[in-house]
């Protein structure tokens, strides 16, 4: 199923970036270029005597939860820096670093003090009761908020390495916004270290993103922040740590281990760190992972039949999506030192870890048993009715009327046929473990699309847009 097809990767990537721009919160840029969408969200914040209007719906509904879009950010900021030059080549840079800056934009708004952090906008329940477009949402608006008394580790530090990692990807084109970036950073990063303890005990959001430790998001925050500033505490952190790991088995916006294993391996490979005792352990753990995809690891990543990896049910193309990032940020890496990585006795070179993460894309854009594309408006075949609340309902330039909180569900949600409005470059949960795929609104564990899932693929498809 291999590069059989050749895939129109330069308009998938412009799609991808697109999608972002449906899933806006708040008032709309005058260049915004998804019309079907309408300004929203435009009070968050009041109930705490805040601003907090902006940011990102994270999935299908209208929740702004700050965990996952943190993540987004960090995993959008690293494809931008790992591929700026071929999105410049593709005319898309400045559509990612405006991507990048409507998520940290809010993140500066959402951290009004060093040891504040919101860290949600609206209630989960509420919402997922009610089947209504952003535009015209009348669920509670609640802000959460970690403090001093309220601590949540995780959710500071994957802040902190997002603002690091957009500062990265603003470095050239806006020097002073970098600076204001890196400083947002280093006082989230010093807020986490200082207050340990997961974020779902300060704010409600365990039933939909439940953290599972924040020890990963730690050494995260400080690999992109030693990146970032060269600053040498940050460097004693991630050695000074006792946990590197361990070999993942997956890396997500609950587990960062990998990531932060991938920034320290490439560390090694430049000869900034030596290639022994706590760096040669993320170095050999992060490359362990990476013969797992390749299938020439001791334990092997499952594989569907049509070739698509397979981690876990929920949302499975997102895994797929960092694990094809960090295959191919990997291969840029090992290619600019001149290495390779030794798997079970086998020698896998940079473009075998190239064509791992073109396999994967060219299964998601369509060469997979269905010959259907998971991203939704790319190709001729792909999902009409993600579960998503405000592409299935009549955009409101067409239909002013509100739509209310049960109308939504009767009318739209319950209506077989397709999404009214296109959410172009959108990418799906995906197919389950044998390639199958049921085109159904219902059916959120495949068909809810989440910006956690285009984010690694942005840098994935600009790399292969520009290589082929």
């Amino acid at each position: 199923m291999n590069g059989a097809v050749s895939h129109d990767y330069g308009a998938a990537l412009t799609k991808s970036l697109l999608y972002y721009e449906a899933q806006r919160s708040g008032k709309l840029p005058p260049h915004q270029r998804v019309l079907w969408r309408g300004d929203s969200g435009l009070v968050d914040g009041s109930d705490a005597g805040m601003d907090l209007v902006g940011g990102y719906y994270d999935a299908g509904d209208n929740v702004k939860f700050g965990f996952p879009m943190a993540f987004t950010i960090t995993m959008l900021s690293w494809s931008t820096i790992e591929f700026s030059s071929q999105l410049k080549a593709r005319n898309e840079l400045s559509n990612a670093l405006d991507a990048i800056k409507w998520g940290t934009d809010y993140f500066i708004k959402a951290h009004p003090q060093p040891h504040v952090l919101y860290g949600q906008v609206g209630d989960g329940d509420s919402d997922h009761s009610c089947w209504e477009r952003p535009e015209d949402m009348t669920t509670p608006r609640t802000s959460f908020k970690i403090d001093d008394h309220h601590p949540g580790a995780d959710l500071a530090a994957e802040t902190a390495a997002a603002l690091a990692a957009a500062s990265l990807a603003f470095r050239s084109s806006d020097p002073a916004y970098s600076t204001l970036l890196v400083s947002h950073a280093k006082q989230l990063f010093e807020f986490a270290h200082d207050h340990p303890g997961l974020y779902h005990n300060s704010i409600p959001a365990a039933k939909f993103y439940a953290s599972s430790g924040y020890e990963d998001e730690m050494l995260w925050a400080a690999a992109w922040l030693h990146r970032a500033t060269n600053d040498e505490i940050y460097l004693d952190y991630l050695c000074a740590s006792t946990n590197t790991g361990g070999i993942r088995t997956s890396f997500s916006w609950d587990d960062k281990f990998l990531g932060a294993q991938l920034l320290v391996a490439k560390l090694v490979l430049e000869g900034k760190v030596p290639d022994t005792g706590t760096w040669g352990q993320y170095k050999s753990q992060a490359e362990e992972f990476i013969c797992s995809c390749i299938q020439k690891g001791g334990k092997n990543v499952k594989k569907t039949p049509g070739g698509l990896l397979w981690f876990l049910e929920w949302d499975g193309l997102q895994y797929v999506a960092t694990a094809s990032l960090v295959a191919a940020a990997y291969g840029n890496y090992l290619s600019a030192n001149h290495a390779s990585i030794h798997c079970a006795g086998v020698t896998v070179q940079p473009t075998d870890l190239f064509h791992l993460a073109q396999s994967q894309v060219d299964y998601i854009l369509g060469s997979n048993p269905k010959g259907m594309s998971y991203m939704v408006g790319f190709g001729s075949n792909y999902p009409t009715q993600p579960h998503h609340r405000g592409a299935s309902i009549v955009t409101i330039k067409k239909d002013p009327k509100p739509v209310t909180c049960q109308e939504g569900y009767q009318v739209w949600f319950n209506r077989d046929a397709p999404n009214p409005n296109v959410l172009v470059g959108a990418i799906v949960g995906g197919p389950d473990e044998h390639d199958g795929y049921i085109d159904s609104r219902s059916d959120y564990q495949l068909g809810e699309p989440a910006t956690v899932t285009v984010a690694p693929l942005v840098g994935v498809l600009a790399r292969v847009a520009t290589n082929n």
